[in-house]
């Protein structure tokens, strides 16, 4: 049974140089066939994962911020009326910090939004300007002030690592951003993602990433100052104060059941992965002729969902527990892991294991992928 809603709007306002959601862009958008294409999406799988109350409700994609709140409002209440909503459930919203979406922030708590994730990517208008976005950082702080006062928990988001970022640069740019008072932090480093335009710069010779070694130390150094703050990382790039973790990314890490609706949204239904058609066109189609937008719906075997589980959960602080994942997907404990990859790994301090709980190290975590590529046990791989 699911407790997690994830609602991918996929419209963009302009193209967008870090990822390949190009075709996305639209000049206007017909929400009442949109608004009846959803909720058949969403009744789809409510009657399939439906029984227990929602916990989180994430509206993503490309710029939901941008949806009317009646539309906003009707889905939500469309999702209570199908799963009913905890009493303390998070309804988060993801917003770019433009003067337009910021506007329409009292409109969208009105409609049921109790948390946003803002995406303000720098305090530097010359990094805004190399990342593409719109907005400037005198615009990024008046929006974040406006949702500071219209939601009780706000998140943003910086990516840092950038070409030739100091260490003195960066320090003084978190220190910035922790000064704002938001419960909630999510800080990527610059990673160059294949088909997108920075994929074209690097290999055209326009800029070169940061080297692993300044970007280990940056690492470090966000994970200090975050912690002096009272927002230690929860995840490899997530910061929190107690009790402002995002409950919703936490049912992904935690493996747990949620549903994706809409275009190109991906979900977990009990033994079962689900993917959404990605082109809007083919989506909406899709559910005129079907009543859901799934393009794939894949059995995964056990060793497919522990090794998954596996890698969601080593991405959290709170790591994993052997034996809860062994109960769960029918494994001896001593099959999860390859033993001799944890010796090392632990020799090296990248892992540390307490009786059963298994955590990647402060030291590891720079290094996620390929600690977990040594981790899983290669009888998972090959089952």
């Amino acid at each position: 049974m699911a407790t997690a809603l994830y609602i991918h709007w996929p419209f963009c306002l302009k193209k967008c140089p870090y990822c390949d959601f190009n075709s996305h862009v639209r000049a206007s958008v017909d929400h009442a066939a949109w608004q009846a294409a959803l909720v058949a999406d969403m009744r789809h799988e409510a009657a399939l994962a439906g029984g227990a109350p929602l916990e989180s409700i994430f509206f993503g994609g490309g710029t939901p911020s941008l949806m009317p709140p009646d539309l906003v409002g009707e889905l939500l209440a469309e999702a209570e009326r199908l799963w009913g909503f905890a009493s303390d459930i998070e309804i988060t919203l993801e917003a770019n910090p433009s003067s337009v979406e910021a506007a329409a922030f009292a409109g969208l708590a009105a409609a049921g939004i109790n948390r946003v994730s803002l995406g303000l990517q720098a305090l530097d208008d010359a990094t805004l300007r190399f990342l593409g976005r719109l907005h400037d950082v005198n615009q990024g702080l008046a929006a974040l002030d406006v949702a500071q006062r219209r939601f009780a928990r706000v998140s943003f988001d910086l990516i840092y690592a950038q070409p030739g970022q100091t260490e003195a640069e960066w320090d003084a740019e978190l220190t910035r951003a922790l000064g704002f008072g938001t419960g909630h932090l999510s800080l990527y480093q610059l990673t160059i993602e294949p088909n997108t335009r920075f994929a074209t710069d690097v290999r055209r010779g326009v800029f070169a990433p940061l080297d692993d070694d300044p970007s280990a130390e940056l690492f470090e150094l966000t994970r200090a100052l975050t912690a002096r703050a009272g927002l230690p990382a929860y995840e490899v790039s997530n910061h929190a104060r107690p009790g402002q973790e995002s409950r919703h990314n936490l049912a992904y890490w935690r493996y747990r059941d949620y549903c994706g609706i809409g275009p190109g949204a991906h979900g977990r239904r009990g033994d079962r992965a689900t993917q959404r058609h990605r082109k809007p066109e083919n989506w909406l189609a899709a559910v005129e002729g079907h009543g859901h937008g799934i393009r794939e719906d894949t059995p995964l075997t056990p060793a497919t969902r522990a090794s998954e589980a596996l890698l969601m959960g080593l991405r959290l602080a709170e790591g994993i527990s052997l034996s809860n994942i062994a109960t769960r997907f029918g494994f001896d404990p001593a099959h999860l892991v390859d033993p001799h990859a944890l010796d090392m790994l632990m020799r090296l301090g990248f892992v540390e294991r307490n009786d059963d709980r298994l955590t990647v190290t402060t030291r590891g975590m720079p290094v996620l992928d390929a600690v977990l590529g040594e981790l899983v046990h290669p009888a998972l791989v090959a089952a």
